[in-house]
């Protein structure tokens, strides 16, 4: 006991003599922690009235790198430039929403859109397989945008065609993303994934999209799962049109690494359009070639 005591006694005297009164230096506000207020800007003002107030979609731009899942906190992030955030959204609408709605209705796109952006200047680079991300949809109502900061459409001062590649991705991105939400509400017939059976693969970086095409896939990404394969296919039939697509498919004239011939790679794209066309009718009373085109007119506007 009494080594307790004593113990107890020298713990004491050195909290005391440790405890001493020093002066802090004061400290500033720090953004994300609450009660940080802003002005409102052109930018807010835009998105409130173009889609917030319509289409209840609220646009998060400024920097905060937490709107990630966990898994992608730790890595480098680049905040947006706001000067890229009107003409990205603009055009995210005029592409996307904006033809959703003619083809089917408000009701329809406020009910399935997404209603929440994020958006980062930079992508999330995976060092381990060569790969980046460039969209991430989070419970069907969420979208992170990513690599914004060189977006660029030809509506835009200093638009060279090479930039092109980065407005079609971004476009791409979008559309691939809402197509997960349609197809996590009423999924697509288990025929669908019969057609590229046993092909599936999580090495697809190790693959071209000219070499996925010979095997019957869109791109290389549509490679991984056929969830990926069935919004690959979504996102690529409406951003290249028709006479896109019909030129990957015509495209094909190599048999595969994997043994598959063009006649068989070819078919299992059709097989994969009709299935599409066919969801989306009898699913969502949506004809898929007219808002095929209509996209596709769009995205001309903004490429050309």
């Amino acid at each position: 006991m009494k080594i307790v005591k004593i113990s107890l006694l020298i713990l004491s005297l050195g909290v005391m003599a440790s405890c001493k009164k020093e002066k802090l230096d004061p400290v500033g506000d720090i953004p994300g922690l609450g009660g940080d207020t802003w002005e409102p800007t052109v930018v807010d003002k835009w998105l409130l009235d173009s889609l917030t107030n319509p289409f209840n979609i609220s646009v998060k731009y400024k920097w905060d790198p937490h709107e990630v899942s966990d898994q992608y906190i730790l890595r480098d992030f680049v905040p947006p430039r706001e000067e890229v955030v009107i003409s990205l959204m603009s055009s995210v609408k005029k592409v996307w929403a904006d033809n959703y709605i003619a083809e089917r209705d408000t009701v329809f796109f406020n009910r399935y859109s997404p209603k929440f952006f994020a958006l980062f200047g930079s992508a999330i680079y995976n060092p381990a397989n060569g790969t980046k991300v460039l969209g991430i949809a989070e419970g069907g109502k969420k979208i992170n945008l990513l690599e914004i900061n060189t977006f660029k459409t030809s509506k835009d001062a200093g638009y060279k065609p090479s930039d092109s590649t980065q407005a079609k991705m971004a476009f791409h991105t979008v559309h691939h993303e809402a197509a997960h939400i349609l197809h996590q509400t009423v999924l697509y017939t288990p025929e669908y994934k019969r057609i590229n059976v046993g092909m599936y693969t999580t090495n697809w970086v190790n693959y071209t999209d000219a070499e996925a095409n010979r095997d019957g896939f869109a791109t290389a990404y549509s490679m991984q799962d056929p969830n990926e394969d069935f919004v690959e296919m979504i996102s690529i039939m409406l951003t290249e049109g028709k006479e896109g697509f019909d030129r990957l498919v015509d495209n094909i004239k190599d048999t595969s690494t994997r043994g598959t011939i063009p006649a068989l790679a070819k078919s299992r794209l059709r097989q994969k359009e009709a299935i599409v066309v066919s969801y989306f009718k009898t699913v969502w009373n949506i004809d898929f070639y007219r808002l095929q085109e209509r996209v596709r007119k769009s995205v001309e506007y903004y490429i050309y």
